[in-house]
């Protein structure tokens, strides 16, 4: 589809009106009465995607939709606590591998949407899923910090790992442990796991894409690492400067790759979030004002554009883009209690962060009443 944009954002508003209401309408759109959110309609879902799209139905309040999403994946967890690489029409659709931060990303969900809704009984609801799920990845801990990408379909460990994949899971485990914190659940090796995992990520380079082409042309492995707390501070913001004219687009956004002209709205979405996580502000509303050219009229977002052909590629509105674009604007408008998950390390400790604790419990109140 080709198409000609004005790569301007000069008084733009960082999202139209109705967005948030066309956003989740259109995730409610694709998903399925199972609660299974596919890419689009009559392709697959993967359990990151999912969670992506259940987190921006969660901004959009769509709270029943959202826990719809999660009572899906609780009800095909394996034993293990892991999920298959992908689903379709209610079958597993590639039992090749189980990624480790596919299953991981549950918890980031899972403490979303409790920021947001202060729903205690949904935590003890779903505790379970997410302890299983936190339990499957951290067996795939080698003890030199970094975390195996995936097993095989006879569970057998992929024995090699993935910046961007290791660095969810660092989000991850901060989000389990301040589920396991507010329910009193005992975990202390989740601590440690995510202590020697941001070691890993920030000091030992040879742990990462040892059997295969290094995945530095792709941008999440630049930003994840902001965007997740591994970096902060000044050492984030020296990150995002060293490769900022490799991955960034002028006008357009952030490239999924740095040898393609393609950029991409979830990487860009992302990347706005990092930015902020950073103190990178007017970057970030810089590049996330100028996303919304790609919204198409039914409140879909296209994957991505091709500037060399003028051409939105491919012709796909995924779910999880919305998603994404939703986490964004919430990380700048500050719409929900859950906008700070992304920019803003928080990890809560029972015994030292009793303030952080009292201001949950004042959501849980609030969560009740709704």
């Amino acid at each position: 589809m080709s198409i000609s944009l004005d790569t301007t954002s000069v008084g733009t508003p960082l999202y139209p009106r109705e967005f948030v209401r066309r956003s989740g309408e259109y995730i409610l759109s694709q998903q399925l009465a199972d609660g299974c959110i596919p890419w689009f309609t009559g392709h697959y879902a993967d359990p990151w995607d999912h969670v992506e799209a259940a987190m921006g139905l969660s901004i959009a309040g769509e709270y029943d939709a959202a826990e719809s999403a999660y009572a899906w994946l609780a009800s095909i967890q394996l034993d293990d606590g892991s999920w298959w690489a992908a689903y379709k029409d209610g079958q597993v659709d590639n039992r090749e591998r189980r990624e480790s931060n596919f299953v991981a990303y549950i918890a980031t969900g899972i403490w979303h949407h409790f920021l947001i809704t202060g729903d205690r009984e949904f935590l003890h609801r779903f505790w379970p899923m997410v302890d299983r799920a936190l339990g499957f990845v951290l067996a795939l801990q080698s003890p030199h910090g970094e975390i195996q990408w995936a097993v095989d379909g006879n569970g057998k460990p992929l024995m090699d790992a993935l910046i961007t994949g290791c660095a969810s899971i660092y989000k991850s485990l901060e989000c389990g442990i301040n589920i396991a914190t507010v329910l009193a659940k005992a975990r202390p090796e989740w601590h440690s796991a995510r202590v020697r995992l941001g070691e890993a990520l920030r000091d030992k380079p040879q742990r990462f894409d040892r059997t295969w082409e290094s995945k530095a042309r792709f941008s999440m492995d630049w930003f994840y690492p902001v965007l997740t707390g591994v970096f902060e501070g000044a050492g984030a913001r020296a990150r995002l400067q060293q490769k900022w004219n490799e991955f960034v687009v002028a006008g357009l956004g952030c490239r999924c790759v740095n040898d393609e002209p393609w950029v991409t709205v979830a990487e860009s979405c992302e990347l706005t979030m990092a930015l902020l996580a950073a103190g990178e502000t007017a970057k970030a509303e810089t590049i996330y004002r100028g996303l919304h050219r790609w919204q198409d009229s039914d409140g879909g977002y296209w994957t991505g554009y091709v500037y060399r052909d003028s051409a939105v590629w491919p012709e796909e509105k995924t779910t999880w883009t919305v998603g994404a674009m939703l986490l964004a604007a919430d990380a700048l408008a500050g719409l929900t209690p859950a906008s700070t998950l992304f920019t803003r390390v928080n990890l809560l400790d029972a015994s030292q962060d009793a303030e952080s604790l009292d201001h949950l419990h004042e959501l849980e109140l609030a969560g009740s009443q709704r």
